[in-house]
């Protein structure tokens, strides 16, 4: 269920000033009641009007590539970025102008054609981050009012909103940020003549470091305010902006409570721990490289139920010191610690001095560590972190991992695992579930696979595909030195092509055709004779090794694409990718970004597709959530 957003208190008036009541009015008129309001909305790109806002959603997604309710939840928007939105399309429609990639039509009928799924929504955002699209593109557009009433099906709202007083708001930030001048310069933005004001248009910022960073413009009509005023003017748009700060601080404050909260329950640790590929990994990598561990001083990220620091202590390291966010679960490693007679460190209550172990338990996230203990930086040996979440990068873990190896490691000393790789390969009609309904205890419900087949090219599935269902070669799609990347490397885009295995190679250049029904990823992660000197390890989540609890992300292709290996007479009339005109090669582009929400992450998936007579198709780009 959405929560919904409140303010942290009341905003102040401007007092003695009509002409900002004045423009305030402007947003007035169309910000009216309900009963009063227009029951049509009109269609965004075309001149098409519905009666509910449901019914245009529904045609904008399907006839114009523009499915509102998904880019309000992949980017996390609010109702503020949300009505910029709306005004930035309606302006770019407006002026013939593609809203995602910014390309100029000669018309509204090119332009209907040429609409398309955004390539990067991440980077579309920053088109209409400009506040002047906070103000109504259509006069009288009762879409802008309304659209918030259709949020029940979504979770991009946290607390209630009163929407007519959030219209008041924006109309006086914007004005006000009109007026609004640092007190140093305000002699500067003063004309020379105090009889007029024309001619005046200079530039003015107020000072923030919120949400609405921008400068604006002084216009011909606008005279300088005085003192009192400006003082108030600022003094209300600081409590707006820190308004509006404090939120996004609570929404990602809340992300982290339930994403820690959720590693309270003991079935999820049950699972990483039955996870015999990830335990024989880690515990290897650990205990079997003794000169790595004896002595030395460990810092393990995320520590859970502290099975990897019970190994690092096993492994004659001498001191561990094991940071949970989880305050449950780090309540459990401390007692099971404790239990085991390798607690360390820690409080009098904890220990009734009989601690004489080396782990101790910090409660808390790895970038508060120095709140609760003191370590002097670049102090630690080993960095030991089982971050890696499905696709590798789900759960944005990594970037604290990197925080703790750029504040505490010592140089050269070493990380575990120290790379990470993700891989990629085609996967064939096995791989979805369409075999599944198209015999149920005898009875056909392939109607059902099919859907269920649509649905799966919007969202990615975490699933194990079985290696037999691999219709292509695996490729690389990305490396990751750890010991060395930077924090802006977790997010990257990258090529790769795929190209029809041959199950036996006695076949030749026999010609076998098959389709792809997308790419499904995996990664691994390897401790290396870098630093495991004794005994590297890898651990795989390949779908050719035993399963794991990761399995493999799986992005569905919107419509199967066909692949030939060997000669093939390719139809020259035929669709490329048909049974006609198979190709024979796949070139994709793969952006994996995080998210606006914390703690997920975007992939979007490019594809092209070459025949054998060298033809090429590209298939619109697909954007997924995870």
């Amino acid at each position: 269920m959405a929560e919904k957003l409140t303010w942290n208190g009341e905003m102040e008036e401007i007092e003695g000033d009509e002409e900002v009541e004045d423009q305030l009015d402007n947003w007035e008129d169309w910000n009216t009641d309900e009963e009063n309001s227009d029951s049509d909305f009109l269609c965004l790109f075309c001149n098409s009007k519905y009666s509910s806002i449901e019914t245009l959603w529904e045609h904008c997604s399907s006839n114009h590539h523009f499915d509102f309710r998904r880019i309000r939840r992949t980017l996390g928007l609010d109702f503020y970025d949300s009505l910029k939105l709306i005004n930035y399309v309606r302006s770019q429609v407006a002026a013939n102008i593609c809203w995602s990639c910014g390309a100029t039509c000669q018309s509204n009928k090119d332009l209907q054609n040429h609409l398309h799924e955004p390539v990067n929504l991440k980077d579309s955002k920053l088109l209409w981050e400009d506040d002047k699209y906070l103000r109504p593109h259509m006069q009288e557009d009762s879409l802008l009012h309304s659209f918030a009433e259709d949020e029940d099906d979504e979770d991009v709202q946290t607390t209630p909103i009163d929407r007519e007083e959030l219209m008041k708001d924006i109309g006086e930030v914007l004005d006000l940020e009109k007026i609004c001048i640092d007190d140093e310069n305000a002699s500067n933005m003063v004309p020379s003549r105090p009889d007029t004001v024309e001619g005046v248009r200079k530039e003015a910022s107020c000072a923030t470091s919120g949400f609405f960073n921008v400068n604006h413009t002084w216009v011909n009509d606008i005279e300088a305010r005085e003192d009192s005023g400006l003082a108030n003017g600022k003094q209300k748009i600081r409590h707006l902006r820190g308004s509006l700060v404090n939120t996004a601080a609570k929404e990602i404050r809340k992300v982290n409570e339930n994403y820690f909260g959720s590693y309270g329950s003991f079935s999820i640790h049950r699972e990483m721990i039955s996870d015999k590929v990830r335990m024989d990994a880690y515990r290897g990598a650990i205990l079997n490289n003794p000169s790595l561990f004896k002595r030395a001083t460990v810092l393990d990220v995320g520590c859970g139920t502290g099975i990897l620091s019970l190994f690092a202590a096993q492994a004659g390291a001498s001191r561990v010191v094991a940071v949970e966010a989880s305050d449950k679960m780090a309540a459990v490693a401390t007692q099971i610690a404790k239990d085991n007679g390798l607690l360390g460190g820690g409080s009098a209550s904890e220990c009734n001095n009989q601690c004489t172990g080396v782990i101790n338990v910090v409660h808390g996230m790895i970038e508060d560590l120095d709140k609760s203990l003191q370590i002097p930086p670049h102090s630690v040996d080993v960095l030991l972190s089982e971050w890696m979440g499905y696709c590798l990068l789900y759960e944005s873990m990594l970037s604290s991992v990197l925080y703790a190896r750029d504040h505490w490691l010592k140089p050269g000393g070493a990380i575990l695992p120290d790379t990470a790789t993700i891989l990629g390969a085609g996967f064939g009609r096995g791989g979805t579930s369409i075999p599944f309904w198209e015999n149920v205890y005898g009875f056909d419900m392939s109607c059902i696979g099919g859907e269920v087949f649509q649905d799966a090219a919007r969202f990615p599935i975490v699933d194990v595909v079985d290696s037999r269902d691999i219709v292509t070669d695996s490729v690389v799609i990305q490396t990751f030195d750890l010991a060395t990347m930077r924090p802006e490397e977790i997010d990257f885009t990258t090529s790769f092509g795929l190209e029809l295995k041959l199950p036996d190679p006695v076949m030749g250049l026999k010609s076998m055709t098959t389709s792809c029904y997308g790419v499904i990823l995996w990664f691994e992660t390897g401790f290396t004779g870098r630093f495991c000197k004794e005994m590297p390890t890898v651990l795989s989540t390949s779908p050719y090794m035993p399963k794991t609890h990761w399995s493999q992300t799986i992005f569905t292709f919107r419509e199967p694409i066909v692949m030939a290996t060997g000669k093939h007479d390719a139809d020259g009339m035929a669709a490329v990718g048909t049974e006609a005109c198979p190709v024979i090669r796949i070139e994709s582009r793969i952006s994996i970004v995080r998210a606006a929400e914390h703690r997920s992450i975007d992939i979007s998936l490019e594809t092209l597709g070459i025949s054998s007579d060298g033809r090429k198709r590209s298939w619109p780009a697909q954007v997924f959530n995870l």
